[in-house]
């Protein structure tokens, strides 16, 4: 197991200024735009070899009415909404949007697509149902203040809807991940060692259902946004 001392140096590592937000928002805007013509392919592997296949399917599946997707990319996830999901999706890569958006012509989808940051979502207060996230909070710079603003979105009610790899609760496979995210953070902006459930119940959600998968790698949740406390997030299964 990874001690509680180790945890809170990790969490208090990813709380930023400003200026760092800044700069590690516009490495993953290149990163993205480098990635775009393999992500899928890569991705596709990934999800069969090590996360799992069946997330996506599970995320789309538990959204209804106004749903945004944040970080919604080339819409792989635009395939499990149902027909009645008015769906929205802000990504802050305009070359991804360039495929969601001919994704969602081939699904005859209308989709309300915009190139956006997540730190900043560019919609009203209490304007969705549904928020969504898929394998994304992992490269938002300041996944708490992203937290925040879908929070802000979100009706009173609505649900929060995650799906990330997080730091592994097996202690050599944990510190794997901290080596090689020594390497992703800087060239990729991408993190392998963050838990975002702990700033999910720090935003005030309510936590519904949580798996945790995989080794701890996996971990999805729904949340509900009460503006209540949560008596005990951990209340619920953890296949670690």
């Amino acid at each position: 197991m990874v001690n509680k001392g180790e945890e809170d140096r990790i969490r208090d590592k990813h709380v930023l200024s400003d200026d760092e937000r800044s700069r590690r928002t516009q490495i993953v805007r290149r990163s993205w735009a480098k990635q775009v013509s393999r992500y899928d392919k890569s991705m596709g592997f990934i999800e069969r070899k090590l996360l799992g296949p069946e997330h996506r399917q599970w995320a789309a599946g538990k959204a209804e009415g106004d749903t945004l997707e944040v970080a919604i990319g080339t819409g792989l996830n635009i395939t499990h909404y149902t027909a009645d999901t008015r769906l929205s999706g802000i990504d802050l890569s305009p070359e991804m949007l360039d495929l969601a958006r001919a994704r969602g012509r081939e699904l005859n989808r209308q989709i309300d697509l915009r190139v956006g940051d997540a730190h900043e979502l560019p919609y009203p207060d209490r304007s969705f149902d549904a928020v969504v996230c898929t394998y994304s909070l992992c490269n938002i710079p300041d996944h708490g203040l992203a937290l925040s603003e879908m929070k802000r979105v979100l009706r009173s009610g609505g649900k929060l809807i995650l799906v990330d790899h997080v730091r592994s609760s097996f202690a050599p496979l944990f510190w794997f991940q901290r080596f090689i995210e020594f390497f992703t953070l800087r060239l990729q902006g991408e993190t392998q060692t963050r838990r975002p459930l702990e700033q999910v119940v720090n935003a005030g959600f309510e936590i519904t259902e949580r798996d945790r998968m995989h080794a701890g790698v996996v971990e999805r949740l729904v949340a509900v946004n009460q503006g209540a406390p949560v008596s005990d997030p951990t209340a619920t299964r953890d296949h670690s």
